[in-house]
Formats: C-alpha cells, structure tokens, sequence
C-alpha cells in the first residue's frame, strides 16, 4: 500500500484525488491539505509515501516547500502537480529534490502510472516533456537555453519577482534576507543577457514565469 497525502489549494482538485484513491487498492489517502502551514502541520502526525504538492500552493512558494520538505523529512517523495508550465518548471522542481512533474491536464492513468514509479525510487517525467529534454538543443531560443542554465533557486526569485514581490516579499517568502535575493537578481541578470530589472521581468513573462 502507497500511502498518499494532497497538498493542493483547489477543492476540487483534492475531492477529486480522493475520489480516485478511494477506487484503487494500491493508495491509501492519507489527508489533504490546502497550504503549507497544514501541509507541515500533516506531517508531523502522517507518515506518507508521497506528496502531490501543487507548486502554487498559498503560503510558501512551492519550490520552497518542496526544500523545506526535503530538509525535514528526506524519505518522503514528492510529486509536483502543476497548472505551469511543464517545459520551464520541470526540471528545476526535479533540481529542487522532486521525483516527478505531472501538468494539471494529465489524465489519471497517468497520475497512478507516475505514483506507481516514484514509489519505486524512480524519477517520472511526462513523455511530451522527457521527448522534448531529448530534443536538439538547437531548436530552442536563446532565452530557453539560458533559463536551462539557472539554479533551481534563481528560478524561485524569478518567478515570485514576476509575480510582483519586492525583494523583501521573496527574501521572506524564501526566508533568505534581501541582500541575498539582489544578488540573485543580479545573476540573473548575467544570465540572461539583460541589464536592468524591466527587461528581466520581461524575459520572465516571456518564459511564462507568472
């Protein structure tokens, strides 16, 4: 028996992952949550094989929960549910100590499919995002080669700078202190080719980081 535990902002989205669970003889639901303060709250009183942790989860930004998930509790695997997209957030939630990415379209076949082998130890991925990290490189734009190169966390300043957090919004929402997150924006910048913070966010909505 896989023991399962939701964290997912949306209602129907957790009535519906019961629904699925109660069906199945392989998972046992063990609760659901809607932010990260019950998520962690959960996990002091569960022990779940697998989270499905939806990335844009309220409270602490996903990839910050799956890291603090990680820190506190390393045998848990964690399964990032997500409506962004799979293409630019895959592999920095895999970075981040993830063992899977599913988009919020895929079907429940899919879902058990993908449970099923994270609970074997192994890394799942789509086959549209697996068929496109196989893709010659060339066929990508400038800008996706460059975002490919940045950190898991630079990725996480981005994104909550996107959204239109101050830095001291994502040095706290990050629990990192603002001097560190203006150094993040200026290796960001280097990294993706732009001198001021305009045309960074610009790049971000680009990559649809918001």
């Amino acid at each position: 028996m896989i023991n399962i535990l939701i964290a997912d902002n949306h209602p129907i989205i957790r009535l519906g992952m019961s629904v699925v669970f109660e069906s199945t003889e392989d998972f046992s639901l063990l609760d659901t949550v809607s932010h990260t303060e019950a998520l962690f709250n959960a996990l002091e009183k569960t022990n779940p094989d697998i989270v499905i942790l939806e990335l844009d989860i309220p409270e602490i930004n996903g990839i910050a929960a799956l890291r603090r998930l990680k820190r506190h509790y390393p045998n848990i695997k964690v399964l990032i549910y997500s409506a962004q997209p799979e293409n630019v957030y895959a592999l920095s939630c895999i970075k981040a100590g993830a063992y899977g990415y599913l988009p919020k379209t895929a079907r429940i076949d899919q879902i058990l499919t993908a449970l099923h082998q994270i609970s074997q130890g192994k890394i799942y991925l789509s086959s549209a995002i697996a068929t496109t990290l196989k893709s010659d490189a060339s066929k990508e734009s400038e800008n996706q080669i460059r975002f490919k190169k940045l950190s898991s966390r630079e990725v996480e300043v981005l994104k909550l700078l996107s959204s239109g957090k101050k830095n001291k919004e994502v040095a706290e929402g990050l629990d990192i202190n603002e001097k560190t997150v203006s150094t993040y924006k200026a290796r960001l910048m280097k990294k993706l080719g732009v001198s001021n913070i305009v045309d960074l966010l610009q790049q971000a909505r680009a990559l649809e980081l918001y």
